[in-house]
């Protein structure tokens, strides 16, 4: 069994693939060939957006955006610590500083109670500007974008939405990647879109902040690659990969379909014994993870594991108390469920294709095993 079936989807689309990558190697144009725009094209059609610029890798597509808007030492950036840590990553790399917010104890999304907090803090100590916020879409799920967008109006904020699990999912009419004044996303294999290396792309309605994200990605170009007129980075997307998202992209909304059917399953099944993923009314999560909460974590992972039932830990340290960034600001609230959730979260297989028979086993699985201890606890 596998956590994330990439075989299935290989063997699906295989020969689309193999043609895809045979005509960019024939064509030789292997940086920024005609594959790349059409990706751009096609994505921001997909998500509603003008603009998708593609970039190298999904840090890259969140750091972009704060190099373009000039965010740097003295500034301070709201990021949620229950995440990977590239959010907070690309805020110590641009000189700003990261200030850790909770996170939802339902939909593991920034907690707009702690993020407001925050921002009186850092306003009232003066050391430094806020800026900027970075929500994250967690296993898929888009933040409350309605809510992060009346603070950053209030407080004239960026929004830079870390989409970076999320593309295919939507809260009412709107994708996932069109939130904020900028998205951000990966194409890191594992991803729901994901290519066969690395790739990243970043979403928005701004002409102009297009324009600057295209330069700051391509070494800081003005009117040709010989004018520079940025400090800025070498991040683009390979030909190659834009050609296998392209025909990734073609079977995507077929593939969220399948995900909710596999997260129904799930929540059907397991409702009753553990906490499962929660879904607010008129939102689709992309179901990048699927995530329950049990006390008795570590010995069902232990179980599933001697029954070859892969599962996952997201994360295991939540990123304020990582040696790295223990030294940032810090919600003044504190973080009681960034802190707890890394002893009951466990994440299990999620993909297009698990079929029904092998969710049937993990869900008998973790069923039976949770209410044999709970009969030992009983006797």
């Amino acid at each position: 069994m596998q956590f994330i079936d990439l075989g299935a989807q290989r063997a699906r689309i295989r020969d689309r693939l193999s043609a895809a990558i045979d005509r960019v190697v024939d064509e030789g144009k292997y940086i920024l060939g005609p594959e790349v725009a059409e990706f751009e094209a096609q994505l921001a059609a997909y998500t509603g957006v003008k603009h998708v610029v593609a970039c190298a890798n999904g840090t890259d597509a969140l750091q972009l955006p704060l190099m373009a808007a000039g965010i740097g030492p003295g500034d301070a950036v709201f990021v949620p610590s229950f995440t990977f840590a590239a959010t907070a990553e690309v805020v110590a790399l641009t000189g700003a500083e990261p200030v850790f917010i909770d996170v939802d104890a339902d939909t593991y999304n920034i907690d707009i109670d702690s993020l407001e907090a925050a921002i009186a803090m850092i306003k009232a100590e003066g050391r430094l500007k806020p800026r900027a916020i970075i929500p994250v879409d967690l296993f898929g799920l888009a933040a409350d974008y309605g809510r992060v967008a009346e603070i950053a109006e209030r407080e004239k904020l960026m929004v830079i939405e870390d989409a970076a699990q999320s593309i295919g999912g939507k809260a009412g009419d709107k994708m996932c990647g069109a939130f904020g004044t900028v998205g951000a996303t990966s194409f890191y294999p594992a991803k729901p879109l994901g290519c066969y290396g690395d790739g990243g792309a970043m979403f928005t309605n701004d002409d102009a902040l297009a324009d600057r994200l295209r330069s700051f990605a391509f070494h800081g170009k003005g009117e040709t690659q010989y004018d520079n007129i940025h400090v800025g980075l070498n991040s683009r997307l390979d030909t190659l990969q834009a050609a296998i998202l392209i025909e990734k992209l073609a079977i995507l909304e077929d593939e969220m379909e399948a995900r909710q059917k596999v997260a129904q399953r799930y929540r059907d099944g397991l409702h009753n014994v553990v906490k499962v993923a929660h879904m607010p009314e008129g939102h689709r999560s992309a179901w990048a993870q699927y995530a329950i909460e049990t006390p008795h974590r570590d010995a069902l992972k232990a179980h599933l594991q001697t029954l070859g039932i892969p599962t996952v830990i997201y994360y295991v340290k939540p990123l304020h108390l990582q040696d790295a960034y223990k030294h940032y600001p810090r919600t003044p609230k504190g973080l009681p469920v960034s802190e707890g959730l890394p002893e009951r979260i466990l994440c299990l297989p999620m993909h297009p294709y698990l079929s029904a028979e092998d969710q049937d086993r993990i869900v008998n699985a973790i069923s039976d095993f949770l209410a044999s201890r709970q009969a030992q606890a009983a006797e």
